[in-house]
């Protein structure tokens, strides 16, 4: 089966609206980027799961998560939808499954489910949450991947753990795909994500390093061989920060309104079609077999993403992928 890509929307997060004024304005940037890759070749749109602006903090847009899921779905007909990732400590496990198998059926069945256990201490504490240390944030998200899977999977599921309880929730209904919509788990933590990944998750998301990948994934596959869990059924995914330019073109000529825009992270890879092909290639060969693409400044000029969709998409759809079998 071909390998996939996903294209993030620009939602804030990344201070990635902040030229546009008006914040109903704001929105349909996002809208209208979701609705360009629906009628290309994109798998599917992805966002973040954060409240505040980063590097740092600023009074500043940034929509939130599952709201805009919600409406993403509805104002599209074909892509896919997920979160990379939802923060587990922002919603009661329960509450999350519910609110996944809600607009899984909204969707149509387009919902690609995020889920890690979060990391931005600034608005954990300023949105009241607190910041247990990591080792209370695993055991919460542990907890909640189990929680999560049963509502989705079970009727009248009851579980008493250390952090959360459930005693019978009716969750109907329980979502359109089969068997549930699909988990994909953030992070790459050997001891504890990645042995989630093999108990309940249906993808995962890995540091864009071929070594990294290769040493996690092998990991991966020992989990999934412990628990009798099919190690192809699970898709093995990056995030990759890409701006595609023509070749032959000047790297800075060619940013220099996007970079007028947004900041580009250290390490975005601008280059031509060749090159990122090249990049790509090794991480497909260490076993990923899922791409999710973010390409600054797309709320404002649509080119590049549409550049990556005629010029990058097909070649690396037509790469073999290591391992088969992505849902």
């Amino acid at each position: 089966m071909a390998i996939k890509c996903g294209v993030f929307v620009p939602q804030g997060w990344r201070t990635d609206l902040i030229k546009i004024e008006d914040p109903v304005e704001k929105y349909e940037a996002m809208t209208r980027v979701a609705q360009a890759a629906d009628k290309g070749r994109w798998d599917s749109i992805w966002v973040y799961d954060h409240f505040h602006t980063v590097p740092t903090p600023q009074r500043e847009t940034t929509f939130e998560c599952w709201t805009i899921t919600s409406t993403l779905v509805r104002d599209t007909k074909r892509v896919r939808v997920g979160q990379m990732v939802g923060c587990n400590g922002y919603r009661n496990p329960a509450l999350y499954a519910k609110i996944a198998s809600t607009v899984d059926v909204a969707s149509h069945g387009r919902l690609n489910a995020g889920i890690g256990a979060g990391w931005y201490e600034h608005e954990w504490r300023a949105y009241g949450y607190g910041f247990p240390e990591l080792k209370e944030r695993m055991g919460m998200f542990k907890e909640a991947c189990e929680i999560i899977h049963r509502m989705w999977t079970e009727d009248d599921p009851v579980f008493n753990g250390k952090y959360y309880s459930i005693d019978r929730p009716i969750n109907e209904p329980k979502g359109v795909q089969k068997p549930h919509p699909p988990l994909w788990i953030g992070g790459s933590g050997e001891r504890v994500t990645l042995k989630l990944v093999a108990q309940f998750g249906d993808a995962c998301n890995i540091e864009p390093n071929p070594d990294v990948v290769r040493r996690k994934l092998a990991v991966l596959r020992e989990h999934c061989e412990a628990v009798g869990r099919n190690y192809d059924d699970i898709v093995k995914s990056v995030t990759v920060e890409v701006f595609p330019i023509s070749k032959g073109d000047d790297p800075e000529w060619a940013t220099a309104r996007a970079r007028g825009y947004e900041s580009f992270r250290e390490g975005t890879l601008v280059a031509d079609a060749d090159r990122v092909v090249a990049h790509l290639e090794p991480l497909i060969e260490a076993g990923i077999n899922y791409f999710i693409i973010y390409i600054p400044g797309v709320a404002y000029d649509h080119e590049p993403m549409l550049r990556f969709e005629a010029e990058i998409l097909p070649r690396v759809a037509a790469s073999t992928p290591v391992h088969t079998t992505i849902g």
